[in-house]
């Protein structure tokens, strides 16, 4: 079922995403070479925790952690691990949901960590282009095929990398895991028809090579993660959005100026 939130219910998401994005704020300052990802993962808990607000992820489903850290050719679901220190050169998703007063928001950031080449800048910047003409495409009347195939064509069809099928956004409120399913791919004009109040999270996950990824076990941890196929770096970038009847509002802002128009 697809449930259409009011305009008190959206601020309410808002609110929530004020916090999760204060926590990716933080990372921009504090991820360089040799952090360890577990630092990662005590900052967002401890700031989570500080700001009045629940990490949604943590115990869903058996789940430890408040964030999920992907780093490299780790395509999602990568767990923040002790020991595993970043550096120069990498690049690293972290992915969080957040749950304030009982309403939900979810955002992925990726991070450049010191000096990275050309070629994972690109990468970086054709996912977070991706996302903003995903968002553009949530209007009301659109069809749910116009986000996906707006993130597709810039992606395979302008820049020839792969963008990620078995990974999709989704709705999200009054859980993290809502209807409808939201791809980052598709066809214009197809699939379910946007309504006023709609809440979704828009996620492309672009590969440098292949949009096929694989599983990946860390026996470690007892933990199955997902990489890309062809061991090409990926990137991925998320923000929660509301459909409302003045067009696409990010709900997830960090402030950025690219933003402006999508405000509240």
């Amino acid at each position: 079922m697809i449930t259409l939130k009011s305009p008190r219910e959206i601020e309410m998401m808002a609110k929530s995403g004020e916090v999760l994005a204060g926590v990716h704020l933080g990372l921009r300052d504090m991820i360089k070479p040799g952090l360890d990802t577990w630092e990662i993962e005590e900052f967002a808990d401890k700031y989570i925790k500080e700001h009045g607000a629940k990490a949604s992820e943590k115990g869903f489903e058996g789940y430890k952690f408040a964030t999920c850290v992907s780093v490299n050719d780790e395509v999602a679901h990568g767990i923040p691990r002790k020991g595993l220190k970043l550096k120069d050169g990498d690049i690293v998703k972290v992915d969080m949901t957040v749950n304030k007063d009982g309403f939900e928001s979810d955002s992925c950031w990726t991070y450049a960590v010191g000096n990275i080449s050309e070629e994972n800048q690109k990468l970086m910047d054709v996912c977070k282009e991706a996302l903003y003409r995903g968002i553009d495409q949530a209007v009301v009347g659109n069809r749910l095929g116009d986000i996906g195939f707006a993130c597709q064509d810039f992606i395979e069809n302008q820049n020839h990398m792969g963008d990620v099928r078995e990974l999709i956004g989704h709705g999200i409120q009054p859980t993290m895991h809502e209807q409808p399913n939201v791809p980052a791919y598709g066809e214009p004009g197809k699939g379910l028809r946007l309504k006023e109040g709609m809440t979704i999270t828009i996620e492309p996950m672009v590969n440098l090579g292949t949009w096929e990824i694989t599983d990946r076990y860390d026996a470690k941890d007892d933990w199955t993660y997902y990489v890309s196929s062809d061991g090409t770096n990926s990137a991925q970038y998320e923000h929660t959005i509301a459909i409302t009847k003045d067009g696409p509002k990010i709900l997830t802002s960090q402030g950025d100026e690219i933003d402006e128009k999508y405000k509240l």
